[in-house]
């Protein structure tokens, strides 16, 4: 983590060749000036290729590619969509942006989308589920796909902050209905700001691809001035320039990610042995993407004690404490107000998943780290947890 720590030589060769070619920064037309390229279906190609995914649509943030997506599968007022309590905001933000209502679920110790509590919060109006593969983890799928086809729910996976990782042989974010990716400039790969809808469905794809780009059906037979539509759409359209850095950027995702886990096992084997020190469960069926590594103490005094600790050595966290209120619904009443739960309601709902996170502590794990650097960093922490523990 993260693709920003790779940004160099290749993005400025790319970006150069698209102006050589043209400088065309738009994805459709300009035909006759752009040297036969067209840059962002080609990153959406080598995209569905690389995740095994029959069709990609490149859009303009994470936040817009589950709005989109949730559009595409016909998402509106009076549905309900549930997630979970630990995610991004976006995660929210978009089904509520689609006139929905947001429903989250507890955790489970994998930190995502626990099955019994996403069972027990199904209702007539449940429309999708959308479970968030958090910090490089994957959710229960299998559990989460058993509940979702025994009542033909379609799934929508939020895989923004776990492209890369695995989930029983295949590439993370390939088992659900679609899926979601975010490439900000934090994210695995980026392209500043950017995202990414999968899919194998034809007529979601398609009808994703149309609500993209204003309800453009793409006409082989018509000139798009005079373009075909049979619906309503938005503009969440991904630029030539994005797409010729985000074609550089997935030329290093293998070794992205082959350097996270090298660097997350030689941080792991350092803190192993701390005595009241537990790390978050992987699933069995999961190959993580190792961008996070996170473990739990066992009262949230201690969590916050330790995390005090690491800022007086120049340790950081990663969204877990430091950016919480982002990454936990408890904080978001001026979301779910909306829908006439107040504060204390919202708390109680997701108070389980509170109990949880408020004893972990979440460590980045840099692509460029150096063994000496993990090793100075692993003994602060074991110091730290020797004054502590």
């Amino acid at each position: 983590m993260p693709g920003f720590e790779l940004i160099g030589e290749e993005e400025r060769a790319a970006i150069e060749e698209l102006f050589a070619d043209g400088g065309i920064l738009f994805r459709h037309g300009f035909d006759g000036m752009r040297n036969g390229r067209y840059r962002v279906i080609e990153f959406e190609k080598a995209f569905a290729e690389k995740l095994g995914a029959r069709h990609a649509l490149a859009v303009t943030s994470g936040t817009a590619a589950l709005k989109v997506a949730l559009k595409a599968m016909g998402i509106g007022p009076g549905d309900e969509v549930i997630t979970q309590s630990f995610t991004f905001i976006a995660t929210a933000e978009a089904i509520a942006d689609c006139g929905a209502r947001p429903v989250v679920v507890n955790i489970d110790d994998t930190l995502t989308m626990e099955p019994v509590d996403l069972e027990r919060a199904i209702t007539g109006k449940t429309r999708a589920i959308l479970p968030v593969h958090m910090l490089g983890v994957a959710a229960e799928m299998d559990d989460i796909m058993s509940i979702a086809e025994a009542r033909n729910i379609p799934v929508l996976e939020d895989n923004c902050e776990s492209l890369g990782a695995e989930w029983s042989g295949k590439k993370l974010g390939t088992q659900g209905t679609m899926c979601a990716y975010s490439l900000d400039f934090g994210k695995v790969i980026t392209t500043g700001e950017g995202g990414i809808v999968t899919t194998d469905d034809e007529e979601l794809y398609t009808l994703a691809r149309e609500y993209h780009d204003h309800g453009h059906e793409n006409n082989p037979n018509l000139p798009r001035g005079r373009d075909t539509r049979r619906i309503h759409g938005f503009n969440y359209r991904m630029t030539e320039l994005q797409a010729a850095v985000g074609l550089a950027q997935l030329e290093k995702l293998d070794y992205i990610v082959e350097s996270n886990r090298r660097n997350y096992g030689q941080l792991e084997a350092g803190l192993r042995d701390i005595s009241g020190l537990v790390f978050r469960r992987v699933p069995e069926k999961c190959v993580p993407l190792c961008d996070t590594l996170i473990f739990q103490l066992p009262t949230a005094k201690l969590a916050a004690d330790f995390v005090r600790r690491m800022s007086e050595e120049g340790l950081g966290t990663k969204n877990v404490p430091d950016a919480i209120d982002w990454h936990f619904a408890g904080a978001w009443d001026h979301i779910f107000s909306k829908y006439g739960m107040s504060k204390a309601e919202l708390w109680e709902s997701v108070r389980p998943s509170h109990e949880q996170l408020e004893r972990c502590v979440a460590l980045p794990v840099m692509v460029k780290y150096t063994p000496e650097r993990i090793d100075e960093i692993s003994s602060k922490l074991q110091q730290i947890a020797k004054d502590l523990l």
